[in-house]
């Protein structure tokens, strides 16, 4: 098996196929130029074009190439915060309200959008399973869903015998349900918004790096390798992958790489046991691990950690321990794919502001959580770029004198983690 870094690795081959998205060639203009065909940057996409805006997306490389297309595929409400310290912080910016209800209700805004345009993403909206790793996980997941209860949300805290009719193991001494939640294809789910945009009629260019970005008069002059775009109004959405001009915010962010190893489809006699209810998983360890099924039936197995060199055996190896440990029947399971991807963070948790002139802005760093916050964050960059809202007080992305030192320690910390654990 060889991972391939410079894909989605699995999500590649089983999504389906992506729109034509031909590079820019000439001069060409817009109303809105939105740069990143990810979640945020094609929900933004989506919801102008359909209130009639004449959009074009400009994209590096291809339709969600960058982290929309690596993650797990985990569809969660709010952000890694606890919902308590989530408008704590967020409150200390003033966009706490409406920011906050609109992370909690991100997964219905996804699922929302998948039965409207008819994604064909693997869509499950059956929720997702927060295992607790010991009892201070059990103790931290007990006060997330107080804390969510509080707020009217029916979560469901599992005990030993429920966790493990769910998830089929019994690694784990609870676990909370959300029902929000779920899993989807992550590239089919950032493909199908792509062409639900063209179909809006919005125009998307792959191939399209944007190399430099000028003001002139009223307008952004946006220039790539084969053309230049003018738009009075510029939607960045490049996240932790962001090229040129929008280098700068990215680099703002701490990188955290995240890798996933899959099966080939198991057979049903094996997989039947495995979280028969669809959810998707992971669990409350400082180095986490995340699983799950895909729709044929493949088991998916993630953690932080980067592939390549030395650190792809260590992953493999502590993936393969970890997959028998939780699953004994797949013990000589051989991975067939495995590819990972960067997850951009803050060092507060909570995402950016970024706004580097006039009709300009982008929101970046959704550490971890890029499906649902992507997809709201996305359509209100739409509505302020449409003049129909506000964007949120949230901290600008400003330099981070530690953002080299955390990422070699996340890096190296879960290569020296995984090649330790040697039972888990």
């Amino acid at each position: 098996m060889t991972p391939d870094s410079d894909s989605p690795g699995l999500w590649a081959e089983t999504a389906p196929p992506a729109p034509a998205a031909p590079p820019l060639r000439g001069e060409a203009t817009a109303d809105i130029a939105v740069v990143g065909a990810g979640y945020t940057g094609l929900a933004a996409a989506l919801a102008t074009a359909g209130d009639g805006a004449r959009v074009t997306v400009l994209e590096a490389a291809g339709i969600g190439a960058g982290g929309s297309g690596r993650n797990v595929g985990l569809v969660n409400a709010g952000l890694w915060l606890m919902p308590d310290e989530m408008d704590r912080r967020l409150a200390r910016h003033g966009a706490q309200d409406p920011l906050s209800r609109m992370l909690a209700e991100a997964p219905a805004s996804v699922w929302a959008l998948i039965e409207k345009h008819g994604i064909d993403c693997e869509a499950r909206p059956v929720g997702t399973l927060h295992c607790a790793e010991d009892a201070a996980g059990t103790a931290a997941l007990t006060e997330r869903a107080r804390q969510w209860r509080a707020r009217g949300v029916a979560v469901d805290l599992l005990d030993a015998a429920a966790t493990r009719a769910r998830t089929g193991t019994d690694a784990f001494p609870a676990a909370l349900y959300d029902p929000r939640a779920g899993t989807i294809q992550p590239l089919a789910y950032a493909r199908g918004l792509a062409h639900a945009a063209l179909a809006a009629g919005a125009g998307i260019h792959a191939g399209s790096p944007v190399t430099a970005a000028r003001r002139d008069r009223a307008d952004w002059v946006l220039t790539t390798p084969g053309g230049a775009l003018r738009a009075p109004r510029v939607i960045w959405a490049g996240n932790a992958y962001g090229r040129g001009p929008a280098v700068a915010p990215a680099r703002a962010l701490a990188t955290l790489p995240y890798f996933s190893f899959a099966t080939d489809p198991l057979p049903e006699a094996l997989r039947a046991a495995i979280l028969p209810g669809g959810e998707g998983a992971w669990d409350t360890a400082k180095i986490l691990t995340s699983f799950r099924l895909d729709a044929a039936g493949r088991f998916i197995i993630g953690s932080v950690g980067q592939l390549g060199g030395v650190d792809m055996a260590t992953h493999r190896a502590w993936a393969e321990r970890r997959m028998a440990r939780l699953y004994p029947q797949l013990a000589g399971q051989r991975f067939t794919r495995g590819w990972w991807g960067r997850i951009g963070t803050t060092p507060d948790a909570l995402p950016r502001l970024w706004q580097p002139g006039p009709g300009a802005f982008g929101i970046l760093g959704y550490n971890g959580r890029g499906i649902g916050p992507g997809t709201v964050l996305g359509r209100l960059l739409a509505e302020a770029a449409l003049g129909r809202a506000a964007l949120p007080p949230l901290p600008a992305p400003a330099p981070d004198p530690l953002r080299a030192a955390r990422g070699l320690v996340f890096r190296a910390g879960a290569a020296v983690w995984h090649a330790a654990i040697r039972r888990r």
